[in-house]
């Protein structure tokens, strides 16, 4: 009798891990900062990764640790010699994971310094990796600071974090920091669709949406979904397979929800979102896609534009065209912002829900008309899309919004002819030297260390977070030949403070935060903010150096007492210069 060894099954995130940097699904600015940098031999002692769950961070330092130690030489992943396989296999001796979520504490750190100062035993480098080091304690940071600022010279420390404000700023200001983002729909589709090739399985296009918009930027959470499924529903992949496996609501019954909505049936609705509740659907999702669909509802409205929309068809926004103001679906919108944002403190979801639809419900004036009855398709519109005119369509909705005058219609800073309409992703200090030389030299605007501090003390933390939730609007005017350079300035930077009358962004570069600050550029910065958060702020922008610097004066202060209180500091925007 034979013992039959099976082998273990390797879930897909895994089996489909980037193994060198070229394979590395999005995070471009990233990966060819590294390249160069490795290219160049200038390799700092300390990395800190920082970005949201599942974008790359943990692969990306595995991929830097492999690129060091590579026997065909520094930058190089052949993954065939003995050090890229030890490390493939996470057998490799100098290359140590520490979760710092259980080993977060003081002795933990000691014994990790102790083991430092020995030579590597079969690469060139030692690499510490360091994954969700916000979880280490105060003294353990203290800790590892010192051997963090002078490690010996074959140790090579890489941190990595979901929440890099944990982390106190005297490690922060010794780590080189690297940003990700979350993975761009396209980038996780395309990854999506080679997988399943691989896998020989056969999909609907409309299954792997729904999979990109639950993993939420994250790749390897959509792997993870994917895996799911697979073994759910085998060799094919449908839409239906992710609505039972996932308890999700079909796009049509959120589309005949909001209906109601609009209609101001409270009974429907109501009916409708328990009946929703009672087939296990995921309430933070479901409010989630009533977001976008209002969102969607208000955009087409507005500028009339199908190529906008993001999860609603034409037809789908006809629909709705007619039965909300442009203040009402804002006000629907941040209703929900607000309930989403109080979700993660309230025990009792469902009943957050509820009572925010009825809120929206009752935001609507009496419709003499029933919601009408949908076809299983949801097209029924008053008047199909083609013969709607899009000349009559667009004139009226511009006359009634009376927007402010058009930023796009401003005289840009660049010559038209020599714009481009391929977003900048990465600025290096060459490119923007070039760059500038497109900028008249102009006057900028500074804003003294009394108001900087100030604005700190009535930071607004919740209308922050709002703004961080917004700030990927900005894409959509990546392309725009007049607002794409403004968009591409704001992408790179960090909301950092948010008050009524202020926003502050953080940069790791000064040129590009100069550039932000030049007189010339503030009104249109202040009207593409405006256009994606809906209020109107002055920005100003902050180096990395400057925020460290503000953020202990703020400490000192508080430590001596002399902090003001909210309540007697005033902003007047007239002191900035």
């Amino acid at each position: 009798m034979y013992n039959v060894i099976r082998m273990a099954y390797k879930a897909l995130y895994r089996t489909y891990r980037p193994t060198t940097f070229d394979e590395v699904v999005g995070q471009e600015h990233i990966v060819r900062t590294l390249k160069n940098a490795l290219k160049e031999n200038k390799i700092a002692h300390a990395y800190l990764f920082a970005g949201p769950r599942g974008t790359g961070k943990t692969t990306m330092a595995k991929l830097l640790a492999k690129a060091l130690n590579c026997e065909e030489g520094i930058g190089q992943q052949c993954n065939k010699c003995s050090n890229c396989q030890a490390i493939n296999e996470v057998s490799h001796p100098d290359v140590i994971e520490i979760d710092a979520a259980s080993n977060n504490g003081v002795d933990e750190v000691r014994d990790l310094i102790d083991r430092v100062r020995y030579l590597p035993i079969k690469g060139r480098y030692k690499v510490y990796i360091i994954d969700e080091v916000h979880m280490m304690t105060s003294g353990a940071f203290n800790a590892l600071l010192r051997t963090l600022e002078e490690p010996p010279s074959h140790v090579i420390f890489i941190l990595a974090t979901t929440e890099p404000h944990k982390i106190l700023p005297t490690i922060l200001s010794r780590c080189q920091r690297y940003d990700f983002a979350k993975v761009s729909d396209k980038d996780i589709k395309k990854r999506l669709t080679y997988v399943l090739e691989q896998e020989q399985v056969s999909y609907e296009e409309e299954a792997i949406d729904m999979i990109i918009s639950l993993a939420d930027g994250g790749m390897r959470d959509a792997l993870s979904i994917l895996d799911q499924l697979l073994a759910y529903s085998g060799h094919s992949l449908t839409s239906k397979d992710v609505l039972d496996v996932f308890a999700l609501t079909s796009k049509e019954e959120k589309l005949r929800l909001v209906d109601f909505i609009m209609h101001g049936d409270v009974g429907e609705t109501l009916k409708m979102f328990r009946e929703f509740v009672e087939h296990g659907n995921d309430i933070r999702k479901l409010l989630s896609d009533l977001l976008d669909i209002i969102k969607d509802i208000y955009t087409y409205r507005v500028v009339g534009d199908p190529s906008l929309l993001l999860v609603l068809t034409e037809k789908e926004a006809l629909k709705f065209e007619n039965l909300a103001n442009e203040e009402e679906l804002l006000t629907m919108s941040s209703t929900l912002l607000d309930a989403q944002s109080e979700m993660k403190n309230v025990a009792n979801a469902r009943s957050l829900l509820e009572i925010s639809l009825l809120k929206l419900t009752n935001l609507k004036h009496k419709y003499p008309q029933k919601p009408s009855e949908l076809e299983d398709e949801f097209v029924v519109v008053k008047k199909e899309v083609e013969e709607v005119k899009p000349v009559e369509k667009v004139k009226p909705i511009v006359q009634e919004v009376k927007v402010e005058p058009k930023v796009e219609e401003e005289k840009p800073l660049i010559k038209e002819e020599e714009t481009t309409s391929e977003p900048m992703h990465l600025f290096n200090e060459d490119e923007i030297i070039e760059d500038t030389n497109n900028f008249e030299p102009e006057e900028s605007y500074h804003i003294g260390e009394e108001m900087i501090i100030n604005a700190m003390i009535k930071g607004d933390k919740e209308l922050k977070k709002k703004i961080i939730s917004l700030w990927d609007e900005l894409n959509k005017y990546l392309s725009s030949p007049t607002l794409g350079k403004y968009a591409s300035l704001l992408k790179d930077a960090r909301p950092y403070i948010a008050t009524k009358e202020l926003l502050f962004l953080e940069y790791d570069l000064d040129l590009i935060a100069n550039r932000v600050n030049l007189k010339n550029n503030q009104k249109t910065i202040s009207n593409l903010i405006q256009k994606i958060s809906g209020r109107q702020f002055f920005v100003y922008a902050l180096t990395r150096a400057e925020t460290i610097a503000y953020v202990k004066k703020f400490r000192d202060l508080s430590q001596l007492g002399k902090l003001k209180k909210a309540d007697e500091v005033t902003l007047d925007l007239k002191e900035i210069k």
